[in-house]
């Protein structure tokens, strides 16, 4: 043990000793949180509406009015004609139109609901699908105000985030992100760093063995993971001012499992690059994209082909961002995310495994 605090001190002295790692370690973090915090949203505002009023009369001017005053729409254009509707459609001028038909206003005096055509922009798929959601919202209040019942008096409850806000869901993923380059990166960085200079050869040379030169050399950057997560969740909490309904220990403990993975994954690619840019270059775009693509951070696992689906149980991402989502939105514990924590745990285990096999076939 004493031994390993040695090298331990000694990893941490060279970190310190390097004025432009530390700003790359604490403060760059924080930023990417900010700036991919605020970036990666999915939530629609002001959807440029374009309104087609062929009936003139009161009844739609006010169906009018309800879409122009809720913050989901802002009125791009108003024409006379459909042609001139489609046109604006096609220019991109509008992602969203409405087409009130005459003898709307006659059909709502009759106690009807009056047709009301809307056109959404599927280029665009992400703007026109929630855009037409919240056209269908708009249309079903002003059908409640004035009085016409539908057909299914549906009432929809969203648990866990009621108001459906993207940056409660997202950021999370965020931190992870950030959690997953840093360790990964440092780590596959740092070792090769070490081979490239010769410093690999001279502690091979001393009494270490590869197991304390492997535990030596990732545990610093365990801890810079550590301090990365507290540094970040104050950002998360206060300044998005995403819940963190569970426990603060519970995330801390489940984030352990997830940071093995990325440390081994580091480990693992010092054993296969030669230089730190081939380093940078395995990590960025043969493990990190790979897992943002798969793990459900961006894209519905659901909606992937099967082959693709089933390729999702391989990425130790996607578990840990059930943690996330799971003890921030939820408010679970380990009583429900235990078998994402385990199965974390053994994919950790046998990654590290696999690096110290390769590790040490390289220094052999």
């Amino acid at each position: 043990m004493r031994t390993l605090l040695n090298i331990l001190v000694k990893e941490l002295l060279q970190l310190r000793r390097d004025p432009k790692i530390l700003p790359i370690l604490f403060i760059a973090p924080v930023f990417q949180l900010i700036i991919l915090g605020y970036a990666a949203t999915t939530d629609v505002r002001r959807v440029e509406l374009a309104v087609c009023d062929l009936d003139r009369t009161a009844a739609s001017r006010e169906l009018v009015t309800a879409f122009t005053r809720s913050t989901y729409f802002k009125r791009a254009a108003a024409v006379d004609s459909q042609p001139a509707l489609d046109e604006l459609m096609r220019s991109g001028a509008a992602k969203i139109a409405i087409t009130i038909p005459a003898g709307f206003a006659a059909a709502r005096s009759a106690g009807r609901p009056g047709s009301v055509q809307i056109l959404a922009d599927g280029s665009d798929a992400m703007t026109g699908t929630l855009g037409l959601s919240y056209a269908v919202g708009v249309l079903q209040e002003a059908s409640a105000s004035a009085g016409v019942r539908p057909l299914v008096d549906l009432r929809p409850v969203v648990l866990y985030n009621p108001d459906l806000i993207s940056r409660d869901y997202m950021v999370p993923a965020t931190l992870s992100m950030i959690i997953m380059v840093m360790t990964m990166m440092l780590t596959a960085m740092a070792l090769v760093r070490e081979s490239e200079i010769g410093t690999m050869e001279q502690l091979l040379v001393t009494p270490l063995t590869p197991g304390q030169v492997i535990l030596g050399k990732l545990i610093p950057f365990a801890l810079v993971g550590s301090v990365e997560v507290l540094t970040a969740l104050p950002v998360v909490l206060f300044l998005f001012r995403v819940p963190l309904r569970g426990s603060l220990l519970t995330l801390l403990a489940l984030t352990v499992p997830f940071m093995l993975c990325t440390l081994g994954f580091g480990l693992l690619i010092s054993t296969m690059a030669h230089t730190q840019q081939q380093a940078m270059m395995l990590t960025a775009f043969v493990f990190i994209l790979p897992q943002m693509l798969l793990s459900g951070f961006a894209f519905p696992i659901q909606n992937m082909p099967q082959l693709f689906q089933f390729l999702t149980y391989l990425v130790p991402l996607r578990y840990y961002l059930v943690i996330l989502r799971g003890v921030f939105l939820k408010g679970v514990g380990f009583a429900v995310l235990w078998p994402e924590a385990l199965t974390l745990l053994g994919m950790g285990v046998a990654i590290l495994l696999l690096a110290r096999l390769r590790f040490h076939r390289r220094l052999g």
